[in-house]
């Protein structure tokens, strides 16, 4: 799953290149082994759909046939057809990558938490820009840091939430 990397949202982000290579390592992989990917486009009043900066970048081609989930909150599952796409193709395992760490991601993790899903999150393959100027107490390197840390020790009954590298990710 790769989450709104779009233009206007990792205008600014921390180390978007390395993510960005990172994501584009691990699409590829997934295609080669007959995993899913499955695309998700933000919206909203500031990142106005068919815009520039709503689209993808450049270095992330999304393949005909692979679906995209337009949504305008931060749950990738709130009010789309996800969880739908998901049941159908028989995946009840996420490997999340994508922006922002502290807001889509970490939403979208705790979405499929709670809905009964296994989550992966790739620490090496997500990003944020500086949320201090909107009261974030620290810099994104260390949002990043503290994300890919509790998500680690998550837990929950039936199901597993664990922090992975792209080189440690398995499809399958």
């Amino acid at each position: 799953m790769v989450i709104d990397m779009q233009r206007g949202v990792v205008a600014e982000a921390f180390e978007v290149e390395r993510v960005v290579s990172n994501i584009a390592a691990l699409v590829s992989r997934a295609r080669d082994e007959g995993a899913p990917v499955i695309w998700v486009q933000h919206s909203d009043d500031d990142l106005v759909a068919g815009t520039e900066a709503w689209e993808y970048v450049d270095d992330l081609d999304i393949a005909g046939g692979e679906p995209v989930v337009h949504k305008r909150f931060g749950d990738s599952f709130e009010d789309t057809d996800l969880d739908a796409l998901l049941a159908e193709r028989g995946v009840g395992r996420l490997v999340v990558t994508g922006a922002q760490t502290d807001a889509c991601v970490r939403s979208t993790l705790h979405g499929a938490f709670v809905r009964g899903y296994d989550v992966d999150l790739v620490g090496d393959a997500h990003t944020t820009e500086d949320m201090r100027p909107w009261g974030g107490p620290v810099g994104p390197g260390e949002a990043i840091a503290y994300t890919n840390l509790y998500w680690s020790f998550s837990n929950a009954p039936g199901r597993r939430a664990a922090t992975v590298s792209t080189a440690e990710v398995t499809f399958g």
